[in-house]
């Protein structure tokens, strides 16, 4: 696992946020095949079933991929595709805790919050 200081997490958000915003885009597209996806798994389990979208929706799970392993490669976290919302592992008094930003936050990490903690147990820097 990459540990980031907040001043390298911070230098990382002008290249992770394009990736990011292209990341909630993708999964927004993805979420529009989903009831014709369930639809189509209901009919194979039926013993037939074709869904006419299928290219367009492995297309559509391939970028998704694509940009999700981006982040994962430069040891970011990516925790709601939704809301954009990302973590970077740092330290902070000798342990591991996570570093968090989510989309229209701004331009620098302003939250941290323990590994069990989550979302909700986020606390200003």
């Amino acid at each position: 696992m990459k540990l980031f200081s907040l001043e390298e997490a911070n230098a990382l958000l002008s290249t992770v946020r394009p990736i990011v915003e292209s990341i909630k885009r993708a999964h927004a597209h993805v979420l529009s095949f989903q009831e014709e996806a369930g639809r189509a798994a209901e009919k194979a389990a039926l013993g037939g079933g074709h869904m006419p979208v299928s290219e367009k929706y492995l297309a559509a799970l391939t970028y998704l991929a694509g940009h999700t392993n981006e982040l994962d490669a430069l040891g970011v976290q990516l925790k709601d595709y939704a809301r954009g919302l990302i973590d970077f592992p740092s330290l902070r008094d000798g342990r591991v805790v996570l570093l968090c930003w989510q989309l229209g936050e701004g331009d620098k990490i302003e939250w941290w919050h323990d590994l069990e903690a989550g979302f909700a147990g986020r606390q200003p820097i």
